[in-house]
């Protein structure tokens, strides 16, 4: 009974949460987008739904409002559940264009770059599903060979299987690679107006430069009320935990 009354209250959410997301699309049509914002933020808030979809239509609402933090932050949300989408990234782009700090990024370069690139290509999660396929093709080879009866068919079955190991080694190794740089990579976007980035996790330290809203940085260390941020360009230092809000 219990596991009814679960799945009931669970076919009612989804329905709800659908039909609340048609709802926003429908006002964000109508050029309605504080009232689209509000619906999906509702969603997200009462639901815990999590979709690409969803947060870049509601960043797409903070976009047409001007909003740039929560914009940029909801453009960022997307491309976590759907790397490389590319009207994500078009759209963020735009975003981006808002922002008044222009911060360089400096790119990896030789051979970090390479293995960066080939990570890279998917999320850890479909690395995943291709090191399973390919371990379900290594066994239909294993299997071929183990029952072959002709010494050639044996030679083209192990030269499969060894091609298949060395692919399954790269695509783990790509995988771990993902998992570990999603784990350790922390990106937060700038909400306040203005902002200090300090020398040191106190209002005492040296400020060292000022960052505006929308501003993107990488979280690396949380001390207090203070976290300790890096910029693309490789700058460092330390500001207030309330001035930003962490992506992931």
């Amino acid at each position: 009974m219990k596991n009814i009354v679960y799945l009931f209250l669970l076919i009612s959410q989804v329905f709800f949460a659908q039909s609340s997301f048609e709802k926003g699309n429908a006002l964000y049509q109508k050029g309605q987008y504080q009232q689209a914002v509000n619906v999906y933020e509702s969603i997200i808030k009462e639901d815990k739904q999590q979709s690409a979809e969803l947060y870049f239509n509601l960043a797409n609402s903070y976009y047409k409002l001007n909003k740039v933090a929560p914009s940029i932050y909801n453009y960022e949300k997307a491309l976590v559940l759907k790397p490389h989408d590319p009207d994500v990234l078009n759209n963020l782009k735009f975003a981006k264009k808002l922002t008044i700090d222009e911060i360089k990024e400096v790119p990896k370069v030789g051979f970090a770059k390479l293995i960066q690139n080939f990570t890279g290509i998917f999320n850890y999660n479909t690395w995943a599903k291709i090191s399973v396929g390919i371990a379900f093709a290594f066994l239909l080879a294993f299997i071929g060979y183990y029952f072959s009866q002709l010494t050639l068919s044996k030679r083209i079955y192990f030269i499969i299987m060894f091609v298949l190991l060395v692919a399954l080694l790269l695509s783990l190794s790509a995988g771990m690679s993902e998992k570990s740089h999603f784990d350790n990579d922390r990106p937060a976007i700038v909400f306040a107006e203005l902002s200090e980035v300090h020398s040191e996790p106190r209002k005492a330290g040296s400020a060292i430069l000022l960052l505006h809203e929308g501003a993107k940085v990488y979280v690396k260390e949380t001390v207090g009320q203070w976290k300790k941020i890096e910029l693309t360009d490789g700058t460092e230092g330390w500001i207030e935990s309330t001035t930003i809000k962490e992506v992931k």
